[in-house]
């Protein structure tokens, strides 16, 4: 039944298990990750949506979204609890035919077009949830209807070292894209798609339904929707986007973005009034400072209470760092405690996670190292060493 009509519907992926943040996700969906002291992954793709007058979002989730979906709630932070449209968490469901989980994105919202035919949107925005970025899909969008395409896709400019990694479109004068390549070993392009697509919602559905139809097809946009739609001619666009864009799903994409917060990307100001980035946020205490604290170069959130040394680190809410405590090049989401005398280096710390009091996490970022990772509720004793590189988890 068809209440009224929106014209773009946005599917936001946010079921996978994010397995290269190892004890960050061994608890919680990558999307739920926490980011940048009091935000999640997940509310940069979000806000962008409202803030690009998006208000009809699909969350499509599977892997443990039991905290991504407290969080979300009934999108009241991000303006999108409403009556008719707003956010709505998807997970995979029993209908006629049987129940199953999402074999792949392109399955996951072949599951939901009923979710999509439900508004008539004549366009459907495809989102990913585990990226740090601000993007206007309204102008993606605009872009789109321009050119008359059935799907764009949205791409920015990579060094040619770092092409194989990405998806690479290659693209005539006019931005149709010729040909699209996974990863390819020599590319002749440097325009990596970012995993956001905007289809007409009726071609999309024709190639989602052809998709499910072939066994021997892995469901997916990258490997099977977008290859099946340019072998059919269907036309189709590269959009440029110029901005901060990280795919944050490794520990080491995870901290860079972290310290691109603290100054050296101006497009990541996330104190923008013109495009705020939205949160539930559930720290009211201010911070407090002790007057033998140092914080040098660091974000401090509300509720932290800090008495030791802070440098070059994002300190996430309800963080204590004890006098004499040492935290340098650093991610400690919050709730926890850096005991009297410990020293945390170049480490990511999760929620919950108690240093004793003298111990030593990580080492000098400029030893070469690997970060440390401690998952969330773990108290590290007293005294005791974590080795640089260390992958804790309970």
């Amino acid at each position: 039944m068809i209440f009224r009509k929106k014209e773009c519907v946005a599917m936001l992926l946010a079921g996978g298990q994010g397995s290269r943040l190892y004890a960050l996700t061994k608890k919680t969906a990558k999307p739920a990750v926490r980011f940048g002291g009091k935000y999640r992954i997940i509310d940069f793709t979000l806000s962008n949506c409202v803030n690009s007058g998006i208000d009809t979002v699909g969350v499509l989730t599977q892997y443990q979204p039991l905290v991504l979906n407290e969080y979300i709630g009934n999108g009241l932070p991000w303006d999108m609890d409403r009556a008719f449209g707003g956010v709505m968490i998807l997970p995979p469901y029993q209908g006629q035919k049987g129940a199953d989980w999402y074999k792949g994105t392109a399955n996951a919202i072949y599951q939901n077009l009923a979710f999509i035919n439900r508004y008539d949107a004549d366009y459907v925005l495809i989102l990913s949830g585990d990226h740090i970025y601000k993007m206007n899909y309204a102008k993606m969008l605009g872009y789109h209807k321009q050119k008359g395409a059935d799907c764009t896709i949205a791409v920015i400019d990579v060094p040619l070292e770092e092409a194989s990694r990405f998806g690479i479109m290659s693209t005539n004068e006019d931005g149709s894209i010729y040909k699209f390549s996974e990863k390819p070993k020599h590319p002749d392009s440097t325009k990596a798609s970012m995993g956001i697509y905007i289809f007409n919602r009726k071609k999309l559905a024709d190639y989602l339904c052809a998709d499910e139809a072939d066994p021997t097809s892995s469901n997916d946009f990258g490997k099977n929707i977008i290859p099946a739609m340019l072998a059919a001619g269907e036309k189709m666009y590269a959009y440029p986007f110029q901005g901060y864009w990280k795919d944050v799903g490794t520990i080491a994409s995870l901290w860079e973005a972290n310290m691109d917060l603290l100054g050296n990307h101006p497009a990541l100001d996330l104190s923008d009034e013109s495009w705020r980035i939205f949160a539930r946020h559930t720290a009211d205490a201010p911070q407090f400072v002790g007057n033998r604290a140092t914080i040098q170069n660091s974000y401090i959130t509300e509720g932290c209470e800090i008495y030791g040394t802070v440098k070059n680190s994002v300190i996430g809410p309800g963080m204590h760092i004890m006098y004499g405590a040492y935290v340098e090049d650093s991610v400690l989401m919050g709730e926890g405690v850096v005991e009297a005398g410990a020293t945390v280096k170049y480490t990511i710390l999760d929620t919950g996670v108690t240093v004793g009091a003298g111990a030593t996490v990580g080492a000098d970022r400029s030893s070469g190292a690997a970060i440390a990772v401690v998952g969330a509720d773990i108290t590290i004793p007293a005294g005791a060493t974590v080795q640089p590189g260390a992958m804790l988890s309970e």
